[in-house]
């Protein structure tokens, strides 16, 4: 299965009353394996979950840890930036080089790397204290 067509059927069980705006993401892994999440709001607003954060979510659970491809789609008329809490966990499971293909219901899709996804990217190399 593409990832395109992963995050398309993911994308129909995302739980959006609030705003209708549903969101599917497919991951591979370095492993080979897809991975999928879609968005979860939540009255209390900012408590949902993203669809990129659930994918990551269900690919750390299933015991894969690298990111080596992304696809994310929603119904707009232009392809969906995630947002920055996303951009900030995708690069902590992805090399800088990754794709990320952001795509949308009636077929545009515009691909970007992690780096330029995330430019400038806080890491754990911040925090080394050799």
């Amino acid at each position: 299965m593409s990832l395109l067509q992963a995050a398309t059927e993911v994308r129909l069980r995302a739980y959006a009353p609030y705003s209708r705006f549903k969101v599917g993401a497919a991951i591979r892994s370095v492993e080979g394996r897809v991975h999928v999440g879609c968005n979860v709001e939540n009255v209390a607003y900012p408590e949902g979950t993203c669809a990129e954060a659930g994918a990551i979510a269900a690919m750390i659970a299933a015991g894969d840890s690298r990111i080596a491809e992304i696809a994310v789609i929603a119904d707009s008329p232009e392809p969906v930036p995630c947002c920055g809490g996303c951009r900030q966990k995708i690069a902590e499971f992805a090399d800088q080089g990754v794709l990320v293909t952001l795509h949308t219901t009636d077929g545009k899709a515009h691909s970007l790397t992690v780096a330029q996804l995330l430019p400038g990217v806080f890491s754990a190399a911040h925090m080394d204290r050799v």
